[in-house]
């Protein structure tokens, strides 16, 4: 009788666990689609950028294994360009949660290091924590690869240039290292087009386009920066038949297109892939409109604006702006807004707001025939924000301002003098503004009035001395600004 008390309470004991793994069965059943979906979002997600501390490549103290957190705020974006990578002079951090440095008295924007650079108008580039600075000395040209933290050489790579400018300017690069990879790009003032391996310096291709297309020397020498298409580097060479070599220097009136104002190499071996295009080179950079498979190449040449197609070197549209005078000269790169485009220049036509639809150009706003301009650049790019162009007017020192246009309509919101001709970026609601002389400062990016936030005053560690005529930078949080034959690097970000 006992036995078989005990035989039921064990068969009881028994029913009432495989109940209760059937319940958690049943559970496991129900939670498994959720704790997939997380293990999948854990192994696959893409790392967070919206993060204030970049941990990668942290040092370990010996005998820990956690990395030491770095104090530093860090931009994601880079500046592998000239004008940064969207080629509008704007930096944007993907991180909400950073902010600049507003106070810049009493050491308030630090100097984290400088170094000497030699001839050149030009700034460098950022990229993979290396700062590229491309210079002359003496008779070679050369690029100098630098850790961007510390300012500690790298590398340096020299090749011979003989250029000289016909009106006296200094005689190096006015273009700035183009990143892309693992590799970097040069486009020299007298016109040879090098690629570099951005790992140790050494030479991969070079062509000298000024003698494959009998480039005839033009006012001031190469300056238009190149672009990068898939794998194509594209660039504005602006080359001329033989005849066009007997015609005295400086009469480019009477020089000549060979039909390769645009030339297309292939990025990885130098590789003409097509030319285009029946004008000269000018001193605007290349630029794009439009996005992904519906990209057009801008290019503001000596005669025109063209619009290209970047596959194959189709013309698509051209739009003729520049001034009648011999020596007047186009070199602000484009501002892109949508189908629109601005342009400006300071020599006789002042600018322009032009809208493309189906491949033609309609003119939105000009000040052709107008004796009061609303903005008239001379080499620096304005920036756009928010509906409204920041920048630079003016051809000569004395007459030139900083000033707010809307850019619907040419009306001037604001001028302010002070700065002679001068350089901006604009970084959130802040203008980075460099004047030729040596001034820097931050200014309010609003069209209400013109607001000064804060300005750094010349110190015995570095003054920026002039010319000041290369546009400020900005990546990872560090301010590069160069000024005479010094560059410096300031901590920007707090």
């Amino acid at each position: 009788m006992q036995h078989s008390q005990r035989r039921s309470d064990l068969g009881a004991i028994v029913l009432a666990v495989l109940v209760r793994i059937n319940a958690m069965t049943e559970v496991m059943i129900l939670l498994a689609p959720l704790i997939l979906l997380l293990l999948l979002l854990t192994l696959f997600a893409p790392p967070a950028v919206a993060c204030i501390l970049v941990q990668e490549n942290v040092p370990v103290p010996a005998g820990s294994s956690t990395p030491m957190v770095s104090s530093e705020p860090v931009f994601v974006n880079e500046w592998p360009r000239f004008l940064g990578s969207q080629i509008n002079g704007i930096s944007r951090s993907t991180d909400p949660a950073i902010i600049i440095r507003k106070d810049w008295s009493e050491n308030g924007l630090p100097l984290l290091w400088q170094a000497d650079v030699g001839e050149g108008y030009g700034i460098g580039s950022v990229a993979g924590g290396r700062y590229y600075h491309f210079d002359k000395l003496k008779d070679a040209a050369r690029l100098r690869s630098f850790d961007a933290k510390t300012g500690a050489l790298i590398w340096e790579y020299k090749y011979p240039s003989s250029y000289r400018d016909l009106y006296g300017y200094d005689s190096g690069p006015r273009s700035s290292p183009l990143i892309d990879g693992d590799r970097v790009y040069l486009f020299g003032v007298e016109g040879k087009l090098i690629c570099l391996k951005t790992d140790g310096g050494q030479p991969v291709w070079t062509v000298d386009t000024a003698k494959k297309f009998g480039v005839i020397q033009n006012f001031f020498g190469v300056s238009s920066n190149p672009v990068i298409y898939n794998d194509k580097i594209i660039v504005m060479v602006g080359g001329s038949p033989a005849e066009s070599a007997n015609v005295p220097r400086g009469q480019l009136d009477r020089v000549k297109s060979d039909n390769c104002a645009i030339v297309a190499f292939d990025k990885n071996t130098g590789e003409v892939e097509y030319k285009t295009g029946d004008d000269l080179a000018s001193y605007s950079s290349l630029t794009w409109m439009g996005a992904g498979n519906n990209k057009t190449l801008v290019a503001w040449c000596r005669n025109a604006l063209w619009g290209i197609d970047p596959e194959n070197g189709r013309v698509k549209f051209k739009f003729p702006f520049r001034a009648k005078k011999l020596e007047s000269v186009n070199a602000m790169t484009p501002v892109i807004d949508g189908s629109r485009f601005f342009l400006s220049e300071c020599y006789e036509l002042g600018s322009a707001l032009v809208e493309v639809e189906k491949d033609q150009c309609r003119v939105r706003w000009s000040d052709r025939g107008r004796r009061k301009k609303s903005f008239a650049a001379h080499w620096g790019t304005p920036v756009l924000h928010e509906g409204h162009l920041y920048g630079s007017s003016g051809r000569h020192s004395s007459g030139a301002d900083l000033r707010c246009v809307e850019l619907e309509t040419g009306d001037v919101k604001w001028v302010q003098r002070g700065f002679g001709r001068c350089s901006v970026l604009l970084i959130g609601d802040a203008l980075v503004v460099v004047g030729e002389r040596g001034r820097l400062a931050l200014v309010e990016a609003t069209p209400t009035a013109f607001r000064l936030v804060t300005e750094r005053a010349a110190t015995d560690t570095f003054a920026l001395e002039p010319d000041c005529w290369a546009a400020p930078i900005v990546a990872q949080g560090r301010l590069y600004v160069r000024g005479g034959n010094k560059v410096g690097c300031f901590m920007l970000a707090k």
